[in-house]
């Protein structure tokens, strides 16, 4: 097991997934000075135009290029990615060995997309609970129980279905915001020049619609299943920014000529 936790680690089915969703989140965290780790559920064969060799070195270009602690990918299957014991076993153990205080992972069905997405947030969800059990330890690699503290989701904005949460916060991803733009495109096995540019659009729509909202130039938004506890709400109020007045806005670049 590693000698020191980390931080906050990002859980989910493709490599590509995390990138797309939080790479901002992620760039931003690690310039803080978190351990920040990621995990792929599948390595995200097969697909049109990749393979496990091809992928595996996207997917570590990618997170060079984020600067996380960690990059593990499981052998969960591609394209039958389940909710059930085995995968639950799985993520869970990663838990155990790497003790985050905090698991993210995506939140909403996508029915024009990878199934793999909401089975996800399902193995996600029951591997939090699971990676606390005692007397379970072979399950688990006899890795230690771990108790995660905290759980966010990252509401997907091609979902199905509107979710009204409980509570939802935007972070700041602004300064950061290029590392996630060079990460995605280190994917070029499923994204070729019109199609990375076609999903950088939606990218920057979205980013700053949700980050607009909080204030932000570019923001990515997550959801709690619970309200947030404030001790102290005014002082923690206090510490922010206003949403009120109007986002930092850089013009961008004059079309050539």
């Amino acid at each position: 097991m590693p000698d020191t936790p980390l931080d906050i680690l990002f859980v989910m089915p493709h490599p590509d997934d995390l990138e797309i969703t939080c790479g901002g989140t992620i760039a931003t965290l690690v310039a803080r000075g978190h351990r920040v780790g990621i995990i792929h559920m599948t390595n995200g064969e097969p697909t049109p135009r990749g393979t496990p060799e091809v992928r595996a070195a996207e997917l570590q270009a990618a997170s060079r290029i984020l600067g996380v602690t960690h990059v593990e990918t499981l052998k969960l299957t591609n394209r039958e990615l389940m909710d059930g014991p085995a995968a639950r076993y799985a993520v869970a153990t990663t838990f155990r060995r790497h003790r985050p205080k905090v698991v993210v992972g995506m939140a909403g069905r996508t029915p024009g997309a990878s199934p793999d997405h909401y089975q996800g947030q399902l193995i996600l969800e029951a591997a939090r609970f699971y990676s606390q059990l005692t007397k379970w330890d072979e399950r688990f690699d006899n890795t230690p129980p771990h108790r995660v503290d905290w759980l966010w989701y990252r509401p997907v904005h091609i979902a199905a279905e509107v979710h009204h949460w409980h509570s939802t916060f935007v972070v700041d991803i602004s300064k950061h915001y290029q590392k996630k733009i060079d990460a995605i495109s280190c994917y070029r096995s499923q994204f070729d020049d019109t199609r990375l540019a076609r999903l950088l659009h939606r990218l920057r729509a979205n980013d700053a619609a949700d980050g607009g909202r909080a204030g932000f130039e570019y923001g990515e938004l997550f959801a709690l299943p619970h309200p947030v506890p404030l001790p102290d709400p005014l002082a923690h109020f206090a510490a922010l920014s206003s949403p009120m007045g109007p986002p930092p806005f850089t013009p961008p670049p004059p079309a050539p000529n």
